[in-house]
Formats: C-alpha cells, structure tokens, sequence
C-alpha cells in the first residue's frame, strides 16, 4: 500500500483478517486504551494525511515504529484502524455505575377522579399538529379548554397523575400562558423531572428555588443566606414571598444589599413592592427617586404617585394644579390648560421623562406626566368642588381635551379609582368612539379593571347591546369568567344579529373563541336554535349560513363538553370552576 491521502470523513471500517486476529496481543484487543481516547481521530489524520507524513499511532507490542520499519506503515495503519473498529463495535469499557436519581416526591393531594384523569389525557393529546390541519368543523379546541381544566383542577385541590407529566410539561413549555397552573398541577414532580430533562428546565426557572422550599416565616438566618447567597429567581421568590405577608421586613431586608444590586436586579425588586404598597415604602421610594437608573427612577416615581398623600404626589398636584383651571369669562365655564415651558431638574427628579417620543409635542408630554400623577382628589378642590361626572363633561379649551381626559384615566388606573373610571367610562349607550374621556378601547378596558366584577360585566353587556361585538373584544377580556347571565345573553343576541345580517362568522373569531372558554355552558341551551342552517338572503355572502351553523354547533358542543368537565371533577372547593 502507498501513502494513504485524499478526502475522507472516516476510515472504512475493515474486516480482520484471522492472521491479524491472531497476531494482536491480548492486551491490544481488549476494551480500548484509556490513555489514547482519540486514537480513531488519530488514525483518521494519519490516514488523511498519508504514512509517508504522519506516522500511525499504533500502541501496543508489536507495533513499534522503529525507522526501519517504516516502509510497514500502511499496513500497521489497517491493522490497527480493523482492531479499533472492532473495538468500537464491541461496545464500551464497563465503569463504575452513576448514583440513581432520588426518589420522586410524595404528592399528598387527592387523586383525580378517574373520568377526570382520562379527560386530561384526551386534552393532552390535541397538540398543535395533531388535528391534521384544515377547519376543526364542529369539533372543539381542546388545547383552548386545558387552562379551564387546569384551573378547576387546581381549584379543587387534586394532583396530577404521574403517567401524564411528560405531556403536561411538554405543553407547558410550548406556551407560556399554561405554565403557572400547569406547574401548579404538576407539584414538587414537575421539578424532579426538570432536573432529568433540559426541554423541561423551565420549571426550575418558575419555582423558587429551583423546587427549594423558602425559609420559614421565623428563619431569620436562612432568609439571610438565601438573600445574599441565592440566585436571581429565587430572590425575587423570596421577596415576593415576604412581601406578601411581611411588607416591612421585605422592604428592610431589600435595603440591605440595594446600593450593590445592579441596575436591571434594582428595577426588578423595586416593582416586587406594589404588592402591598404603602406610606411605609414612602422614605425608601424617595431615596430611589435619585437612582442612577433611569427606569428605576420612573418606577419608584410611578410608586409614589399611587400613594395619594405621599409629598412626590404634593408636588405634582402642585405642578399640575397650575397647568388647568376653569375659565369663568366664558359664557360656559370651560376648562383652560396651559401646559410646562420647559422640563426642569426637579421634574426629572420626580419621574418625568424629558424627552418627548417621536411625533409628540413636548409640552403635551410633559403635561400629560404631571397630570396623571396628580392625585385625583387634586382636581374637584382645584375646580370649583366639581364631582369627577362634572369635571369629565366640561369642555376643553384649544383641543387639550384628549391629553387631559387621558391622563385622568390613566391616574385613575394607577390609583385604583372606581368613581373616577365611570366617570371616564361614560354610559354603556355613549358613542361608540368611548365615553367623554377613554381615547382607546385599551383605556376602557384598563378603566373596567378597576370595576368590580358585577359591574364590569354589567356595563360591557350594555355596551354590545347598544354597539354590537365590534369593538367588544378587548372589553370581553377584561369580565370575569364564566360571564354573567346578562353579559352572556347579549353576546349571543348579537351573534344572531350578525349572522342575520349575512357576514361570515370569522369576521368575529375572536369573540366567538372567546364564547367558547368564557360563555356559562346553561347557555347551549338557548344556542340549539341558531345551529341549524338558515335561508339566505338575496345580499348575504354566499355559504354563510352554512359556516355560521357549524360555527354555532362548535360553540355548542364545546359548552357542553366544559359542563361535562366540571361534573367529572366534583364539587369545587372555591368558588372559581370552569
């Protein structure tokens, strides 16, 4: 044989001639030589390059490389490349065995019901990609039906069956949205089989501590150590945790390390405080306000805002107080704004974000930052002792209305005021451009949030009666789940009204997915009539009776199918089912 060379991925493995076999000593055909692991690439490179330039790296007796032999060299190569191959066929050394896994966890929660345990396996089993494509027809979308299971499930108090958590991790990690209560479900065994599989690694990320338990409410010295010595997540855990039912010791243990946090961690912990924010956090909010970052200046401002009596909030009821008033000269009193010249040091101090996006204009940037983080409280006193419905139908002079009325509403968002947000609402019947004050449905829908439930509801199912599903979407997000018997009954008349009026169903996807999770399964009921196909009219889209029927019969199946949910899994033990 010559030289070897040319292009090759990797020597074709050769077969051993008895000869050879035989000639290769006992300790050369045997597990391979833990001193040379990369004698396949090295023969490999030999091979590649040729004898003539790179000698075979042959170990062993026998297989000397005395110069005198070297006109061997060829023949070495494909004796030891057929030794190796059979080496690496043969399998691997035998080693120490790795230590077992711990045991998974105990679940001490009830069992699910059997019909329960198989309907999650079925709704499991609907991934994305499995229906084989094209129109669901009349069958439901049971991936959408799995965070209502999971709630109800949770609600109850049941665990999770262990044959079903690879499925229920594997749909977890494909959506986000599912990942709390599907965790939630999984319990302490979610993180034992993370640890076992990187694709579900998202679990240590989501649970403090990776699955550790917190320090309890009286270890002080483990609260510490976890503070000081924990990873990001599980301080923000840990935070959290003690937020919630210590507020003033979180805010102390936060001060601790607060001036070496770095700026991203300062604005993270910093935001943990809105829960259970109060005049306490005031003196350390105020330290804040001089942060060298930016965000955590206007996160702390924004803080402070929210508390009405805090003296960040004084001094913009100061500054905002002194941009409008009430014009008495005119024949209808009229609210008149005269907005800041400039942005100056102490504005900037107290939040206020100098410079203006790209298409807005300066000053109305600047008002609009003083206005909604004046107290609400600031306006009726500065306003002739108007009531929030009086001071939202007064006319605005020089077009100021807009940035007036929407920063009243985004103060009375921040600051949780219900009187403020009707006011801002408007009634139900208003134009369909929103009531007085809300300049988008994103602002009505915030407003509705600081609603209780029954009256939110209340006041979206008047708003479709009076304008239809249009612009409902956005404002049906916001009503408590499943909605009420008002609200449920207008979304249904207006889907007959709609399907009367000859358009197709998918113009309103969006809602009739919505009715799906959302409508109370009595209403299938009331449904049954609207599945079948009606006549069309002469203007009616051609088939749209017929896509409007399925589109019913899916709601309907789906409704009785969630009904059947919450029967095979008991009597709730809270309130909140599917």
């Amino acid at each position: 044989m010559s030289s070897t060379s040319g292009p090759a991925a990797e020597p074709v493995p050769v077969t051993v001639p008895t000869s050879v076999a035989e000639s290769v000593p006992a300790a050369e055909s045997g597990p391979a030589n833990p001193s040379a692991p990369n004698l396949w690439e090295e023969l490999v490179t030999a091979a590649l390059l040729g004898t003539d330039r790179r000698t075979p790296p042959v170990h062993g007796p026998g297989h000397g490389h005395a110069p005198g032999h070297r006109h061997q060299a060829p023949v070495v190569l494909l004796d030891a490349a057929a030794v190796e191959t059979v080496r690496r066929r043969a399998g691997l050394r035998p080693a120490q065995a790795a230590s077992r896994p711990e045991p998974a966890p105990q679940d001490p929660r009830p069992a699910l019901p059997a019909a329960a345990a198989r309907r999650l396996a079925l709704l499991l089993a609907d991934r994305p990609g499995t229906g084989g494509g094209g129109r669901r027809g009349t069958a439901p979308d049971l991936m959408e039906l799995l965070p209502q299971w999971l709630a109800a499930a949770n609600a109850r108090g049941f665990g999770a069956p262990p044959q079903v958590l690879p499925a229920l991790l594997d749909a977890a990690r494909g959506r986000t949205d599912l990942r709390p209560a599907a965790l939630t479900f999984a319990g302490s065994r979610a993180v034992w089989l993370a640890r076992l599989n990187q694709d579900w690694r998202f679990a240590l990320r989501a649970t403090p501590g990776g699955g550790a338990a917190l320090p309890r409410p009286d270890d002080v010295e483990g609260t510490r150590r976890l503070w000081q010595e924990g990873l990001f997540a599980e301080r923000v855990a840990l935070l959290s945790a003690l937020r919630a039912r210590e507020p003033a010791a979180a805010r102390e243990l936060l001060t601790t390390t607060w001036p070496t946090e770095r700026a991203e961690d300062r604005l993270m912990f910093l935001d943990s405080l809105r829960s259970g924010l109060g005049p306490q956090d005031e003196p350390f909010l105020e330290e804040a306000l001089a942060d060298r970052s930016r965000n955590v200046r206007a996160t702390a401002a924004e803080l402070l805002s929210a508390l009405p009596d805090s003296a960040l909030a004084g001094r913009m009821a100061v500054r905002a107080g002194a941009c409008v008033a009430v014009d008495p000269m005119r024949e209808t009193p009229t609210v008149v704004v005269e907005a800041p010249h400039e942005c100056d040091a102490s504005m900037e101090r107290d939040g206020v974000v100098a410079k203006a996006p790209a298409g807005r204009g300066e000053r109305s940037w600047w008002f609009g930052q003083l206005a909604e983080a004046a107290p609400l409280a600031t306006w009726p006193a500065r306003l002739g002792g108007r009531t929030p419905q009086e001071l939202v139908a007064l006319p605005v002079a020089d077009d100021w209305q807009g940035d007036l009325h929407a920063a009243w509403c985004r103060a009375a968002v921040r600051q949780r005021n219900a009187e403020w947000a009707r006011a801002l609402l408007g009634t139900p019947s208003a134009p369909e451009a929103g009531g007085p004050g809300a300049v988008s449905l994103a602002e009505r829908a915030k407003l509705l949030g600081t609603l209780s439930a029954a009256e939110r509801s209340a006041w979206v199912a008047g708003f479709i009666a009076t304008h239809g599903l249009s612009e409902a979407f956005q404002l049906l997000g916001v009503c408590t789940v499943p909605w009420s018997g008002p609200l449920g009954r207008a979304v249904v008349d207006a889907l007959d009204i709609a399907r009367d009026a000859g358009s197709y169903p998918w113009s309103f996807s969006g809602v009739m997915g919505l009715a799906e999770r959302c409508l109370d399964p009595e209403q299938a009921n009331r449904l049954e009539g609207l599945t079948s196909i009606p006549e069309e009219a002469e203007d009616a889209s051609p088939g749209a009776g017929g896509y409007w029927a399925e589109a019913f019969q899916r709601l309907v199946t789906t409704l009785r199918l969630r009904a059947k949910m919450t029967e095979e899994l008991g009597t709730p033990l809270s309130p909140s089912g599917v």
